[in-house]
């Protein structure tokens, strides 16, 4: 269920999908810890960008960032090539634009595969970062 209409506030991206949830950022989230678990996936940390903002006096909507991944399925591709390192491990923006609308926004690993080159027999582990999304998005 991935979407062509651009969120409000963030421009289209090649290689950047973003998803609209029907539920706040923090059941989200919830629910896309709950599916990282369920496959099986380390949850390396979840970035509270809003919390941070608060915390110096600022504002911002609420927005986190999802850190996951599997070692076992990400190294293979990052010693393929190494700067692939920099976009590793995958992650999931959760956010809410200036209507109130929530979004999943993630980077399609066919745009990795192709901007790092890697080879697509490693990045198809790694491939199935909207179909996970869209699974914690459903009833």
């Amino acid at each position: 269920m991935t979407t062509d209409e651009s969120p409000s506030g963030a421009p289209l991206a090649p290689g950047v999908v973003s998803i609209p949830s029907r539920f706040a950022v923090g059941p989200t989230v919830e629910r896309l810890k709950n599916v990282v678990a369920a496959k099986g996936l380390t949850l390396f940390d979840v970035v509270d960008h809003s919390g941070g903002a608060r915390a110096v006096g600022l504002t911002m909507n609420d927005t986190r960032l999802l850190v996951f991944g599997s070692p076992r399925a990400g190294t293979p591709a990052m010693v393929a090539r190494p700067l692939l390192a920099f976009e590793l491990p995958l992650k999931a923006l959760v956010w809410a634009d200036d209507d109130g609308r929530v979004w999943v926004t993630y980077r399609d690993a066919s745009d990795l595969e192709a901007r790092y080159q890697v080879p697509s027999e490693l990045m198809a582990p790694l491939s199935g970062v909207g179909s996970l999304i869209e699974a914690a998005l459903s009833d």
